[in-house]
């Protein structure tokens, strides 16, 4: 699956989280990501991935940021949101709905 950008344009920032998340893609082909720019300082991703199954918060966190460590401390501050689920929790996810139907940005 490609990683999507939801919407808006994509930029610097958003390139260098995706080259990251093309590596956990490669290593994790069932898994679906999406990302977007909040607003000029917030980035957000969601990685939908079955592996995720069985596995607490802090070990799907672990797994994602082994990725994203090689990012710039820039491009990691506009990170402001990782929602990592299984397929089954999508339904259920309050977060999730950030990404169905996001609220536009007052900045």
């Amino acid at each position: 699956m490609a990683i999507t950008i939801m919407q808006g344009q994509s930029d610097s920032t958003i390139d260098c989280i995706k080259d990251a998340l093309e590596q956990y893609q490669a290593d994790h082909p069932q898994s679906k990501i999406d990302l977007y720019r909040r607003n000029p300082v917030s980035v957000r991703v969601r990685i939908i991935d079955p592996e995720f199954e069985g596995r607490s918060k802090v070990e799907r966190s672990d797994t994602v940021w082994k990725y994203l460590k090689s990012l710039t401390d820039e491009c990691q501050s506009d990170i402001s949101m990782i929602v990592l689920l299984t397929p089954a929790e999508t339904q259920k996810s309050f977060s999730n709905l950030e990404f169905e139907d996001p609220i536009p940005s007052v900045l």
